[in-house]
């Protein structure tokens, strides 16, 4: 009732759904620090980067005045369980004056914020709010739906909270878990930009072995907090710019590298990309620095490796992002094949862990079935592949895309409801390609519209095995699912 009668002072796009009142703070580290007080604290920012990550994880929810829904404050925020909303336009923040302001409406730090994350809306003060517990009611509707389901539901999840809050919503697995958030913690993110800066292979090997001892220890944690159940680890696939220091910090990674400030920069001027999003990341980063994918296998097969010994069940994956070209398939499969095997001879036993292939560009569409007899299975990355079918920057496109739909132009906002005539017609030809090739392997999708009931008709009408999202989104998956499907016994679906 609150709700109704409060007036919403802005909207943006409802990246991660919820509810939360806070403190409004421009950075992170004011964030952080105000969290450590007791404060409920909101982030407010022109838009998020991983280094943003400190305050994201204290935050109560977070507000971005750039982006779509799945820009970088969006992804993190579904993962966190946090209430997100992004694409703000109206709002103009200036972190360093510590105010954003909406048409006349100043806002400055420390002032008090609603936000509803189902709806996009924002409101000044603190609205009333109720904490709805409903599990067990929750709990008997997902034991429905899964009995009715014909697709599985895993989960993009890489952390044990997200892991464990999947599983008790009733994921089949992790169908994504994203090695590049597992840098975003300080220490570990300027660990990362020694390696993204070393000048030599020499010096990049001695910075991943340091990297290489946290990757194992995420590994482990998250291979046991899966229970058994597969979990797919995509290496890393970050573009690399957005791991590079700012210009504040470049004094400091001169003393950690132990590098002149002059090298620094001149280092990051050289790793400075155009277009980033479409560059040196994904495979490309493999192919062009291979001891990163050899280390993150060699941590993968270690992790898994002694948790069997201690007679726990595993079932890892490793999903090779950013693949156009069968032969990036093909070098990286050998490369990381040689990693699997020493490790087997270790443990003197085979480990099954199978490498599969995302589809995220139109290319990787066309020629999936040629891929087929080395990539083990697929996950179509259908944020990326909207992305590159449209040419719709994922970060920046929803400046515009509200017109395109205010107009006509669109109907559907294609990040939110997957594009049937473009990109779905791309995957499909993809999946005709493997289906020729080799009919059992499993094919799935890992983008956030794998929870979208539009989208998952659509998702089973082309024959995919599975879908996979945000731990949160994982009851509305099942949900859609069981509606959108067959009805398997129409006498226990009459007894419910």
């Amino acid at each position: 009732e609150a709700l109704q009668q409060a007036k919403a002072f802005a909207q943006g796009l409802p990246a991660s759904p919820g509810a939360a009142s806070g403190h409004v703070y421009f950075t992170a580290e004011a964030a952080e620090k105000a969290s450590r007080t007791g404060e409920k604290v909101l982030l407010l920012r022109q838009e998020t980067s991983p280094e943003d990550i400190e305050g994201m994880v204290v935050s109560e929810a977070i507000i971005t005045a750039r982006g779509g829904m799945t820009s970088h404050a969006a992804v993190v925020a579904r993962g966190l369980g946090v209430c997100c909303v992004v694409g703000c336009e109206a709002l103009s923040v200036d972190v360093f004056l510590k105010q954003a302001r909406c048409g006349e409406l100043l806002i400055e730090e420390g002032d008090v914020l609603s936000v509803d994350g189902s709806t996009g809306k924002l409101y000044q003060g603190q609205l009333p709010m109720t904490s709805v517990q409903e599990r067990v009611l929750l709990d008997q509707l997902l034991t429905w739906a899964q009995a009715q389901a014909d697709l599985k539901v895993y989960a993009n999840a890489e952390t044990k909270n997200d892991i464990e809050a999947a599983l008790a919503f009733g994921a089949a697995g992790i169908g994504l878990a994203r090695t590049e958030h597992m840098f975003f913690g300080e220490a570990r993110l300027w660990k990362m930009r020694e390696v993204i800066l070393a000048e030599t292979k020499a010096e990049r090997l001695a910075a991943l072995a340091e990297i290489k001892a946290y990757q194992k220890a995420d590994f482990q944690e998250m291979l046991q907090a899966a229970q058994g159940k597969k979990c797919t680890i995509r290496l890393l696939d970050p573009p690399l710019h957005e791991f590079l220091p700012h210009e504040h910090e470049r004094l400091e990674m001169a003393r950690r590298s132990q590098k002149s400030l002059a090298v620094i920069e001149r280092r990051i001027d050289e790793l400075q990309e155009v277009n980033p999003m479409m560059g040196h990341r994904g495979s490309r980063l493999g192919l062009s620095y291979p001891e990163i994918y050899e280390m993150q296998t060699a941590a993968i097969c270690e992790a898994a490796v002694e948790l069997r010994q201690q007679g726990v069940e595993v079932e890892a994956a490793i999903l090779l992002p950013l693949i156009s070209l069968p032969a990036e398939l093909q070098v990286l499969k050998a490369t990381l094949t040689q990693v699997i095997a020493q490790a087997e001879a270790t443990l003197q036993q085979p480990l099954h862990i199978e490498i599969g292939m995302m589809i995220e560009t139109p290319r990787a569409c066309l020629i999936a079935g040629e891929c087929a007899e080395d990539a083990a299975f697929f996950s179509f990355g259908t944020n990326d592949l909207t992305q590159m079918t449209f040419g719709f920057s994922r970060d920046d496109a929803g400046s515009f895309i509200q017109a395109y739909l205010q107009s006509g132009i669109l109907q559907e906002d294609p990040y939110q409801h997957l594009d049937q005539v473009g990109v779905g017609a791309l995957m499909r030809q993809a999946i005709a390609g493997v289906r020729d090739r080799q009919p059992e392997h499993s094919i799935g999708v890992c983008g956030e519209v794998g929870s979208d009931p539009y989208s998952i008709a659509f998702l089973r009408e082309i024959g995919i095995d599975y879908v996979s999202c945000s731990p949160y989104r994982i009851p509305a998956a099942w949900l859609a699912i069981a509606q959108s499907a067959p009805i398997i016994e129409e006498a226990s679906v009459g007894s419910r």
